[in-house]
């Protein structure tokens, strides 16, 4: 899981059922574009408006869908471990080559927690193990120090790290730097300084409405060009702010229609932006593209 992943939308009809066609559409339409692995099931996903059939029906659609060098990572975190496993399991059963597993929400857990829980999840999955920090929807933030201890499990394969802190960010690199271990930064504001850092890529809900975009700050990076690509970071700051902390996933789906991608609606209680912020959504777009 290097490189460019995406926590593919799950387009929903106006019923609000997953639209299976339009969501193998999808990841054709990103991997066409330069995304290197899929990721359903994420928080960009509204995964936890899917039910636990609904997770694993998606998962199966999107490794179906996906060419045979892009790698599906499908998102079974939950806040419990007996579903965690359950959900892990129907994803490696639907295709998918690796598990996002966000730490364990709703109720206060400490460190040691934590960490015993990852190292349960990692014991009985039947895929690898990667770790998932999203402050922002879970009030907790996976500390180096644990990154760094369960970086040593033999199914522990890497981490997406949401948190936007590249200080904390560069400090889990250095623990995990001598592990096998996929360091993921989640955050598109922050791409191009993450890369700088030691990132091995991203998984950007940025790439689901400007995925050129993403992979050609990734291509810089790589080529050696840090400047341009910083410099593509910081024109693409605004839209990736808007669909994301700005107007959610229901703002991510309006921009991804203003370019034609199969993105569908929303599922309740989220509600589809009004027709001044879509347009407002198309015109940084436009002004990001």
């Amino acid at each position: 899981m290097q490189g460019l992943g995406v926590p593919l939308a799950t387009p929903f009809d106006d019923d609000g059922d997953v639209d299976h066609d339009a969501l193998g559409a999808l990841a054709e339409w990103v991997t066409d574009r330069g995304v290197d692995f899929l990721v359903p099931c994420g928080s960009n996903s509204e995964a936890e408006l899917l039910t636990a059939d609904e997770r694993t029906a998606v998962v199966e659609t999107v490794a179906d869908a996906a060419p045979d060098d892009v790698p599906v990572l499908a998102g079974t975190g939950a806040p419990g471990l007996r579903e965690t496993l359950e959900l892990t399991e129907g994803a490696a059963g639907a295709g998918a080559d690796g598990a996002l597993v966000v730490t364990p929400f709703y109720f206060d857990h400490g460190d040691d927690d934590v960490a015993a829980y990852y190292r349960a999840v990692a014991d009985d999955a039947p895929i690898p193990v990667f770790l998932y920090s999203v402050p922002k929807y879970t009030g907790y933030t996976l500390p180096p120090a644990v990154a760094g201890d369960l970086a040593d499990h033999p199914n522990v394969a890497g981490m997406k790290d949401s948190g936007g802190d590249l200080a904390a960010f560069q400090r889990t690199r250095a623990r995990t730097a001598d592990a096998d271990f996929d360091l993921l930064v989640g955050s598109g504001g922050v791409f191009a300084p993450a890369l700088d850092a030691g990132a091995d890529g991203g998984v950007l809900a940025l790439a689901n409405v400007a995925p050129e975009v993403a992979s050609e700050i990734l291509d810089a990076h790589r080529s050696g060009d840090d400047d341009r690509a910083r410099n593509l970071n910081r024109a693409a700051v605004d839209l990736n702010h808007a669909v994301t902390a700005g107007h959610g996933v229901a703002g991510l789906k309006a921009a991804m229609r203003s370019r034609g991608a199969p993105a569908g609606t929303v599922r309740s209680p989220h509600r589809p932006v009004d027709d001044d912020t879509a347009a407002d959504l198309a015109a940084l777009v436009d002004d990001a593209l």
